[in-house]
């Protein structure tokens, strides 16, 4: 059974190095599909800047056209912070036998164990860390042990087994900030090659970015 891809984030906006991201672990890990998880509640920011509903839009404009690339909206209909680890225990009850794998930028690892029951992410879930330069692996510590103790050397293990391993997997370097990008947007500046053309259109006609210069 081909794994799946579980892709989280705010996606406030949704842009190109995410897609590419997504699209390149698919492919290299032969993920049978990556979901679009947009959080409802992060619990690690402030609220986003758009609304959910658009948010969830703007997703799903930006992965209409691509195989393979699914969205599920549970952490925007569900109540209260959108724990990761909720997620994965919904989908594994969903998906007993099938290896999940939960993708992540090197950033977000290194903050591992900020997240809410972050020791149990393994128990549900390998963790797949998307490797880019400038975000050196852990050299000491918790999460350095963490990876000692159950890195997997290529991504067959992602397959032979349900959860519980750690690839580090060096994926194409686009540094898009959202940040960047909303600030953009607020000036009324044009984000023509840094976000598909469907989300940029849907920004363009709402508005939704156009006073927000925060976040």
């Amino acid at each position: 059974m081909s794994p799946l891809g579980v892709f989280g984030g705010t996606f406030d906006p949704i842009h190109f190095g995410h897609l590419r991201t997504a699209f390149e672990l698919m492919q290299s890990l032969e993920l049978g599909e990556v979901r679009f998880v947009p959080a409802g509640d992060p619990p690690h920011r402030g609220m986003p800047a758009c609304d959910p509903m658009r948010r969830l839009e703007l997703v799903r404009a930006a992965t209409a056209d691509q195989a393979g690339f699914l969205v599920d909206d549970r952490e925007l209909r569900r109540s209260g912070p959108s724990y990761t680890v909720t997620t994965l225990e919904e989908l594994r009850a969903e998906m007993p036998a099938r290896p999940i794998c939960l993708l992540v930028g090197m950033d977000a690892f290194l903050g591992l164990p900020t997240w809410h029951r972050w020791r149990d992410l393994l128990e549900l879930s390998h963790l797949v860390v998307a490797h880019r330069p400038g975000w050196p692996a852990p050299a000491g510590g918790v999460l350095a042990g963490l990876l000692a103790e159950r890195g997997a050397d290529d991504a067959a293990a992602l397959r032979t087994e349900c959860a519980g391993r750690i690839l580090v997997q060096p994926v194409t370097p686009l540094e898009i900030s959202s940040t960047a990008l909303r600030e953009l947007l607020a000036s009324g500046r044009d984000p023509r090659y840094l976000l598909p053309d469907p989300v940029r259109e849907i920004v363009r006609v709402t508005a939704c970015y156009a006073r927000t210069t925060e976040r």
